[in-house]
């Protein structure tokens, strides 16, 4: 066996499983501090407390505190700041996709019946969307549009229709199906490092001067902490879609990611809210037949 692919192969199994686990413990920690923020009893009279609560796990209790402003300055420097499990999800994913996509592009990443093209060009395409698309996401949020929940989110799904589209016209169907999570992926990384970390750092600079830290950071972070927990259930589909040959080489699996993107979505608000003791037991049995409405379609029309 030569000695290059084989390392290559432990490298990817390497890489894989670290991917997963990552990305297990990047999206548990995401779903367990929305959960939390949505549990809270914010009915307290008090000018510390935001919200408290109580857990059990493991047969201990725990009580939950939220505040409005810094702890005491000593319990600073022992802060545990939830950044890595992102990190280390985002640089694994960006690895496989240069050891098995980029390193195999002519194999992997283009489909000669779909398009000619070289594999540099397929690479620059690839790179290129992940930074183009980043820039229109960041730029969006950055806006006033970010302020009509329904219009930002009409855009967002209007760009992501149109990109499904065309990576299928671009790229062979896997790794267009692929090339949307990674579009998202990105975009779930870059909130974290580029707006939800800084302002963290922001604020904890702030109680180490003594200041009173600024709330639009708060603010601004748990925002895009709420758009990376509406997209996990998309990327989690997305990163097992090749175990869906059906679908992702169904003609119309554009069309098809994206309902099962509306639905993913709809999904995990049905659990937010839930979350809030609002029951909406509707939208999980609107999602739960749409899914089934979906799974009868393809097996009528088929390729």
């Amino acid at each position: 066996m030569d000695f290059l692919p084989y390392t290559l192969k432990w490298l990817e199994l390497i890489l894989r499983w670290s991917h997963v686990l990552f990305a297990i413990l990047w999206v548990g920690n995401s779903f367990l501090f929305n959960y939390l923020d949505n549990k809270l009893n914010k009915n307290i009279s008090s000018e510390d407390i935001d919200g408290e609560g109580y857990l059990m796990h493991s047969g201990y209790y725990y009580k939950l505190t939220r505040l409005k402003k810094s702890p005491p300055i000593q319990y600073l420097g022992n802060l545990v700041i939830f950044k890595w499990q992102s990190y280390l999800t985002f640089v694994t994913g960006i690895l496989l996709l240069i050891i098995i996509y980029y390193y195999n592009s002519g194999v992997l990443m283009i489909d000669k019946r779909v398009l000619q093209i070289s594999p540099l060009y397929a690479i620059l395409i690839s790179i290129s969307s992940l930074v183009v698309f980043w820039f229109i996401y960041d730029f969006l949020c950055k806006s006033k549009l970010i302020n009509n929940n329904t219009l930002f989110l009409l855009i967002i799904f209007t760009l992501l229709i149109i990109v499904s589209f065309i990576f299928t016209k671009i790229f062979g169907p896997k790794f267009a199906f692929l090339s949307v999570g990674l579009i998202i992926g990105t975009n779930m990384f870059g909130n974290v490092f580029t707006v939800i970390i800084p302002n963290q750092t922001n604020i904890i600079n702030s109680s180490k001067r003594k200041e009173k830290f600024d709330l639009s950071l708060s603010l601004a972070a748990k925002q895009r902490s709420i758009h990376n927990n509406y997209s996990t259930f998309l990327v989690l589909f997305i990163m097992l879609s090749g175990h869906y040959s059906f679908i992702v080489y169904h003609k119309y699996n554009w069309l098809i990611l994206c309902l099962i993107a509306l639905i993913s979505v709809a999904a995990r608000h049905y659990f937010n809210l839930r979350g809030r003791n609002i029951h909406r037991l509707y939208i999980l049995i609107a999602s739960i037949l749409s899914l089934i409405i979906l799974a009868v379609l393809l097996l009528i029309f088929k390729n």
